[in-house]
């Protein structure tokens, strides 16, 4: 049947892209999704771009939706055709060849320059290994830190570019409203990361974490030694600043035990370093205090890339160079300017933490919940902000194995927005941030300990309820909705805790953390079985839904 749909759709929109490895390839619509009544097409439009990818490969090659390669960099051959000869001039790796990044000049001299901005070293990327039975103990000859023991060590940042994710970009009516909504998709980037979680597997070791985010973080880090002492955070990390000068930064008196009329600043409350030149530049021009830190600290890093023919160019009527500034700092959200040469383009904001997940289903249910939480935020019905140190700490939290079950995050316990300006009492955002399960975020229904007074989800269903949509759309929303609650409460689990349990039930694996080649054979088959609809798993979709 759904092949059968697919017939039926334009496959022009689609969009295609080179990523950073050879093997991985980005594909977007051609043209934006225009209001909620376009729910039903995001998921149509995944199903196309998967099917125009089927028909052009070969015929030994499949299309799997998976966030990392479960053997890559393990032994002298995981590529076809076999590419033997480490120690490339772009990659100068132990572990893999130059033939793994795609041969776009651009990939190769990002990691390049990469490296030379490491003072010649390659990055250094460790991640514990999950201790399991009759899990061996890991000791690099090359690195005598005791600390890095029982650690899977990788040298070459396609360990991290090489990881898929899923991303949404959502354009605003004017720029206030766009500082507004990247401010509060931040604090949902923790949460989200957890709940689409799926890279258990690294260099053939099940690891003690689920998602990608810290090999990444890892992975482009270009900061020499010195720079470390100065700047915090990697190139690839969490946002650094919250942006708005909205009411709620003022008006929150709960949230901060010493409340001030300037309360943002305490929300703000990171060591995000910036450039002194460029913030007085941007103020001398106009620019609020806030959104200049913002890109004046996007300008202590370094470009990484620039084209000989991209050099020279008229600032005024070309964002390039700016563009190269900020296409290189990879952080969970990015904040998009209009473009100059494209009215249609407007103040954009782009949400970066999920990892991609097995089917069209999961990942149009994602995309559609984050458009819905948009929608939330921009008729300023919700409140989500906390402190930025708050949403570091759970950006950590969610990594950890079944963090949609094991973990708790810091959140609002009140997220209902307060508009009425006639009293200042009533101004106040009567809030408290606590630790709550991600159950408690979204359904709300976790009778054991205090739970948000109203959840995110009930008020979606709400939200769509209400909408003038045809009832095809509504009916869609609510079938994502479902899913992503029952995932919120356990019913369903993420692909990181199903493949897990895949390895653990399989025959040849010996209780040891090691994923040879019949696991990573047998799971690369079993998704493309569940993705093709050819196996059900009731624990990780709910096909009833």
């Amino acid at each position: 049947n759904n092949n059968n749909n697919l017939n039926t759709i334009n496959l022009i929109n689609s969009a295609w892209r080179p990523e950073y490895a050879s093997f991985q390839i980005e594909g977007t619509p051609f043209e934006p999704f225009e209001g909620c009544e376009s729910i039903k097409e995001v998921e149509a439009n995944m199903k196309q771009r998967r099917l125009l990818i089927k028909q052009n490969i070969h015929s030994n090659e499949r299309v799997v939706t998976l966030t990392s390669f479960p053997l890559l960099g393990v032994g002298d051959c995981f590529t076809e055709p076999c590419f033997s000869s480490f120690m490339g001039p772009i990659v100068n790796s132990i572990m893999v060849p130059d033939q793994i990044i795609n041969s776009h000049p651009r990939m190769g001299a990002t990691t390049r320059n990469i490296r030379a901005r490491r003072g010649g070293t390659n990055v250094q990327i460790y991640l514990p290994i999950f201790q399991d039975i009759h899990t061996k103990m890991i000791n690099h000859n090359h690195n005598h830190n005791h600390n890095h023991d029982n650690f899977i060590f990788m040298d070459a940042a396609i360990f991290g570019c090489g990881c898929c994710c899923l991303q949404s970009t959502f354009q605003c009516k004017n720029l206030e409203e766009a500082k507004l909504v990247y401010d509060q998709l931040a604090v949902m980037c923790p949460i989200m990361l957890a709940l689409t979680a799926a890279s258990p597997i690294f260099k053939g070791y099940l690891i003690d974490s689920d998602t990608r985010w810290n090999t990444l973080c890892q992975s482009l880090d270009d900061r020499n030694e010195q720079e470390k002492f100065a700047i915090p955070k990697s190139r690839h990390d969490s946002i650094s600043n919250y942006i708005s000068q909205d009411s709620i930064y003022q008006n929150d008196s709960n949230l901060n035990s010493n409340s001030n009329s300037n309360n943002y600043i305490n929300f703000n409350d990171l060591n995000a370093p910036f450039d002194n030149e460029v913030f007085e530049k941007l103020l001398n021009s106009g620019m609020d205090e806030l959104l200049a830190k913002h890109f004046s600290h996007l300008f202590i890093r370094d470009p990484l890339v620039v084209s000989d023919n991209a050099i020279d160019l008229d600032n005024a009527q070309r964002t390039d160079h700016f563009e190269n500034i900020q296409s290189t700092n990879w952080q969970t959200m990015r904040f998009k300017l209009p473009c100059i040469n494209n009215e249609n383009l407007g103040w954009r904001v782009e949400f970066r933490p999920m990892e991609i997940q097995l089917t069209d289903f999961e990942n149009a249910a994602f995309v559609v919940f984050i458009c819905i939480l948009v929608r939330l935020i921009c008729t300023k019905k919700i409140n989500l902000i906390i402190p930025l140190s708050k949403v570091d700490q759970n950006m950590q939290f969610a990594q950890k194995i079944n963090a949609v079950m094991n973990q708790q995050f810091y959140f609002r316990e009140n997220i209902i927005r307060n508009n009425n300006n006639n009293n200042n009492n009533n101004q106040q955002e009567q809030s408290h941030v606590s630790l709550l399960t991600i159950n408690q975020i979204l359904n709300g229904n976790d009778s054991v300990s205090p739970s948000l007074q109203t959840p995110l989800i009930p008020l979606m269903r709400e939200y769509i309820q209400n909408e003038n949509i045809s009832n095809q759309s509504k009916q869609l929303a609510f079938k994502y909705l479902d899913f992503i609650s029952k995932r919120a409460s356990g019913q369903l689990i993420t692909p990181a805790t199903w493949i897990r349990n895949f390895v653990n039930s399989h025959h040849s694996y010996k209780k040891d953390s090691i994923i040879n080649q019949q696991i990573t054979f047998d799971l690369i088959n079993t998704c493309q079985q569940i993705n093709d609809g050819i196996l059900t798993i009731p624990e990780f979709l709910d096909y009833n839904l």
